[in-house]
């Protein structure tokens, strides 16, 4: 990850479509979480293509996170230890980020996470790619981005942020689960629509 990213959990682009991008994340993540309890949809899975493949290798469920200075990563984690019965945490969850987590799109870290199983043999092909294009095709708007893939460390606040969410909608999440992060080139991607005069 570039030194800028490592530390702050996001690039500093002034590329007008990652705004754009995010805007439209919090947008259909809210909606997710208000009117579809939380289930992702096409708007939250990107179809993924390993650099040097033609096809996408299938779908990932991304993770759009708090950059580290509003982070609420241990407030998710108290979530999950306060109560046994996954109904409830997921009811806690889907509560505290169907109100006012996704009002404010400069709040988050344009790094995509992604959790895999231990040892899958997908997030080994995608880090050993390096590169990788998100393809989102949801409500009338599509979105490609290029994106370099690292994979995070546990100490990586990233990292940390993507377990307490994931865990609260799945209490199984293996402690080994790999997450990999995808880091856009904003000026290697597109919209369509175009955003901000770009396409």
């Amino acid at each position: 990850m570039t030194s800028l990213a490592a530390q702050l959990g996001q690039s500093y682009s002034d590329n007008p479509l990652r705004l754009g991008f995010l805007k439209w994340q919090c947008h259909v993540r809210q909606l997710a979480m208000r009117n579809n309890d939380g289930r992702p949809d096409d708007a939250i899975m990107p179809e993924v293509t390993p650099e040097g493949h033609e096809a996408p290798m299938g779908v990932v469920i991304t993770l759009l996170n708090k950059a580290p200075g509003y982070s609420v990563t241990p407030e998710l984690q108290h979530m999950a230890a306060k109560t046994n019965d996954p109904a409830q945490r997921r009811q806690n969850a889907l509560q505290f980020l169907s109100a006012t987590y996704y009002q404010k799109a400069k709040e988050f870290s344009d790094i995509l996470t992604a959790t895999f199983p231990p040892g899958s043999e997908g997030a080994k092909a995608l880090h050993e790619a390096g590169h990788a294009t998100l393809r989102f095709d949801a409500y009338g708007h599509e979105f490609e981005l290029a994106c370099k893939v690292w994979r995070l460390a546990p100490h990586n606040l990233l990292h940390q942020a993507t377990m307490a969410h994931n865990v609260l909608f799945n209490p199984a999440l293996p402690p080994a689960t790999e997450v990999l992060g995808f880091e856009p080139d904003w000026d290697a991607s597109r919209a369509d629509p175009p955003v901000g005069g770009r396409r």
